[in-house]
């Protein structure tokens, strides 16, 4: 990433729902299916709820059964994003990204391997692409 476009990067962060909301958390979106647990709306503080961008309810119940298959739930969640109703909500979430910080709040107590985690490494490796397909173009067209 060039320094021209590092300087404008948007933060995206991951956080835990039930840690307290910040000023710089930005948008909050909820990247959970269902709703976290003894929270009301207004303690968890959440600005958008995008129940379509989460792991289907099949894939959330297979790595609860076994988390021992973690790699098979990151590929086959990988696979859910790129398919409606997940892909329109991921262009949703990346329209508010682009205007300013975003923090992908999630329930799992689990802090090093949850949805959220897959879904900004997901959407961080496609911003690049997109970047690098942009700037493919208009190398072309300026020659």
């Amino acid at each position: 990433m060039s320094a021209r476009a590092a300087k404008k990067a948007v933060p995206l962060r991951i956080k835990r729902v039930y840690e307290p909301a910040a000023e710089d958390d930005g948008l909050r979106v909820l990247v959970d299916r269902l709703w976290p647990r003894g929270l009301t709306k207004a303690k968890a503080a959440i600005d958008l709820w995008l129940k379509d961008i989460s792991p289907s309810d099949a894939l959330r119940r297979k790595i609860h059964a076994d988390p021992k298959k973690w790699s098979t739930f990151v590929a086959a969640y990988r696979r859910e994003l790129e398919q409606e109703p997940a892909r329109t909500a991921a262009a949703t979430l990346r329209a508010h990204w682009r205007t300013g910080p975003v923090t992908l709040v999630y329930a799992s107590r689990n802090e090093e391997r949850n949805n959220a985690i897959v879904l900004m490494e997901w959407l961080e490796a496609n911003n690049v692409k997109q970047a690098a397909a942009k700037s493919g173009l208009r190398s072309i067209h300026r020659s």
